[in-house]
């Protein structure tokens, strides 16, 4: 859906002007554009992309409303971008929201009940519905219908009201806790995984051109190291060094500019920022290196256990620098060697 927003009388500018200048109503439209719009401007997640092609082409041909979709996997990699790109695809309305927003069985019906045929509401973080508004989304799902009680004690009934035929997408980083009830009731399940160096320096491209900023090749690589696999990531450091190029009147995004960006942010060569640090060196300096519990560690950082789980920790096993076991969390020889810190001697080679 279109975002409409208030035409401003176009400024001539001069010579003197720099090459970023936008009104602010500009740079919102700039800032919300980057999301990609069609499919072809969704780079990487190959097999989610072809076996959401397919399901979609099936759909449309036998006019039938999309199958129920869950999308899960580490935040910031495209689910919300992916609903609205099937949208597209179906030529249908999508009505976002999220899993803690909608706090009864009469808020699910409202929404619904506004849908109009084979449109699509994307609920993100269904995980976290609420245990009363979870079981009322069943029927809805399986037979475009909705059980209502009216009343309370031995007056009360139950009403049903039938419900257009609409796609559920669901998108969660906690697959694991979802039921096995509404788990089993979505028909394409994907999930989304980490992005390749050469597919965000793709996504960096795109963003760097709508953003109307130029960006050199080695620039890009280096962003696309240090983004996580994360394109969330990566263009939030395209438009932080962005903001460095544009302070300093250069016209285009140079390893150096990337390189201010970075030292600022406290990202290193190997993308781990200051948190990502402080939890090795905690285990390390205050553990020898693991074994940690979960919660010991959580304490130790002054975090909670879903932030130490769900946000440091992926990252820093794909890179290798830190294991679980049954017995807890160990840091590797990597790790040691990253921090500049002397390995132990049995994790010496």
């Amino acid at each position: 859906m279109a975002i409409k927003t208030m035409s401003q009388p176009k400024k001539k500018l001069g010579k003197e002007d720099v090459l970023f200048q936008t009104t602010p109503i500009e740079e919102e439209r700039i800032i919300t554009s980057l999301r990609a719009s069609t499919w072809d401007e969704f780079y990487g997640q190959p097999n989610t992309k072809k076996s959401l092609s397919i399901a979609i082409q099936a759909a449309k041909k036998r006019k039938e409303p999309l199958e129920h979709i869950l999308l899960y996997g580490p935040p910031g990699l495209g689910k919300t971008t992916l609903a609205h790109l099937i949208a597209s695809q179906m030529g249908v309305n999508v009505r976002i929201t999220s899993g803690p927003a909608i706090e009864r069985a009469g808020d699910l019906a409202s929404i619904l009940t506004n849908l109009a045929p084979h449109d699509i509401l994307f609920i993100d973080e269904i995980h976290r519905l609420n245990k009363v508004v979870e079981e009322t989304l069943y029927p809805a799902m399986e037979d475009f219908a909705l059980d209502i009680v009216i009343g309370k004690g031995p007056s009360a009934r139950t009403l049903r009201l039938d419900l257009p035929p609409v796609t559920i997408i669901g998108a969660t980083t906690r697959a694991g806790l979802l039921s096995s009830p509404m788990r089993d009731r979505f028909g394409v399940i994907e999930r989304l995984s980490f992005y390749t160096h050469e597919d965000l320096e793709k996504i960096i491209d795109r963003a760097a051109k709508k953003l109307g900023v130029s960006i050199s090749t080695k620039a890009k690589k280096e962003l696309a190291i240090r983004s996580r696999g994360t394109p969330r990531i990566a263009l939030r450091l395209l438009k932080r060094s962005r903001d460095i190029a544009e302070v300093e009147e250069t016209k285009e995004i140079t390893d150096d500019i990337i390189a201010k960006a970075l030292s600022l942010l406290g990202i290193d060569e190997a993308g781990t920022d200051a948190s990502d640090r402080r939890l090795l060196a905690t285990i390390i300096e205050k553990y020898n290196g693991g074994p940690i519990g979960i919660e010991t560690l959580a304490a130790a950082l002054s975090e909670d256990i879903d932030t130490v789980e769900g946000i440091l920790e992926p990252y820093l096993m794909q890179l290798g620098f830190l294991k679980r076991t049954p017995r807890g969390r160990f840091v590797t020889q990597s790790a040691y060697k990253h921090l500049g810190k002397t390995p132990p001697k049995h994790l010496k080679e």
